[in-house]
């Protein structure tokens, strides 16, 4: 039988997290996209009103969340403002790696050390000439000792500048390629570790993203996360839990502006009636309605099977990010469509909604990229 009603705790965590963003996200989000900072006080609140790090275990900090809370908490983040969200969800982005790898003293040290310090962590992945393509990391860390050297270039990592800690993949044999990728945990403060200006970009302005250089950046061996060989393994683990967390940013960020488009056109009057009472305004609205509603049970679905099937997991993930990133930048393009010259303005916040909604379709692996995986799963059964 299947059931669609969340239960008291779900809509307890729905509540919280839309509540946190009334209260922080939605009274400074064009503060932030304005100044292009990151934003420290939302972050520093978030520690305090306990909705940081929320599907992380709750010895480690966390809450304990399952994927589909987890996807509840990042629509009510994403319909205040991804920009901002995806400040709190890239932290879980890259603390997943020591969640689902690290030994018991590392996690203790870490988890502790970010939860102290009311921090950030950063996912260093990407580079200049491996985005998308995982296997074609240059970055190494080659073994000297009981320490790794680590030399490299890495870019779009998010959180950079104003992250306590980073998790860092690279080659430690580079003959072998991407079978030595391996993940480590890279305090940084670090002497070696170079922070270049923040990428300068059309939306998520809250969102700092750096490129990195690493020079001969020492890494205990004790800090390194797993295996040696086990990175892509692990980066790859690591997307399958956090993929649903962008398709939740989508859609809320997509029913915050179709709900800002409904309100406007039933209130706004042309030839002697509201707008939305025009056909071609309906049948808008109805459209972008229910690609909401099906964007969210993709989401949840793919969440769910996360929690309790893993036998669709990899294609489910990434068809929800494919799907909900989609809508969302189809939905705000709809709202600022609806709004006429007030939805091109900064008055309603659609335009920043749509600005904001483009980058989902491309970080966490593109949107083409996410159909090369789907295709690779349904090809092999």
């Amino acid at each position: 039988m299947i059931d669609f009603k969340l239960t008291s705790e779900q809509e307890a965590i729905r509540e919280k997290y839309r509540d946190f963003a009334s209260r922080f996200i939605v009274p400074n989000r064009l503060k932030y996209d304005d100044l292009a900072e990151f934003p420290w006080p939302v972050v520093k609140a978030g520690y305090d009103e306990k909705i940081m790090n929320g599907p992380m275990p709750p010895e480690f900090g966390g809450h304990g969340h399952s994927l589909l809370d987890g996807a509840l908490a990042s629509e009510e983040l994403g319909a205040g403002c991804i920009g901002i969200g995806i400040c709190i969800d890239a932290n879980t982005l890259a603390l997943t790696p020591l969640y689902l790898a690290a030994n018991d003293e590392m996690r203790k040290k870490y988890f502790g050390l970010i939860n102290e310090v009311k921090g950030v962590a950063a996912y260093c992945l990407t580079e200049p000439n491996a985005g998308s393509d995982v296997q074609g990391i240059k970055s190494t860390a080659i073994r000297k000792g009981d320490k790794y050297i680590l030399n490299g270039h890495k870019r779009f990592i998010t959180n950079a500048e104003v992250s306590t800690f980073m998790t860092v993949f690279a080659l430690t044999d580079p003959e072998k390629g991407s079978r030595s990728l391996t993940a480590f945990l890279v305090p940084s403060d670090s002497p070696g570790v170079e922070f270049k200006p923040r990428l300068q970009k059309m939306g998520q302005k809250a969102s700092v993203q750096n490129e990195i250089i690493f020079t001969d950046v020492e890494i205990p061996v004790e800090n390194r996360i797993g295996d040696e060989g086990y990175g892509f393994i692990i980066a790859m683990k690591t997307f399958d839990r956090t993929r649903t967390g962008v398709a939740a940013l989508s859609v809320g960020n997509a029913r915050a502006a179709f709900e800002t488009a409904r309100d406007w056109t039933k209130n706004r009057k042309q030839f002697g009636k509201p707008i939305a009472a025009n056909q071609a305004i309906g049948f808008m609205l109805a459209d972008m309605a229910t690609k909401i509603e099906t964007a969210r049970l993709i989401t949840w679905y793919a969440a769910w099977a996360y929690d309790h099937d893993k036998s669709k997991l990899n294609r489910l993930s990434a068809m929800s990010k494919l799907y909900a990133s989609d809508i969302g930048m189809e939905v705000t393009n709809d709202a600022v469509q609806a709004m006429g010259g007030d939805g091109y303005s900064r008055d309603f916040m659609v335009e920043k909604m749509m600005r904001d909604a483009k980058l989902c379709q491309i970080y966490e692996g593109t949107n083409q990229v996410q159909r090369v995986v789907i295709s690779k799963a349904i090809l092999k059964d």
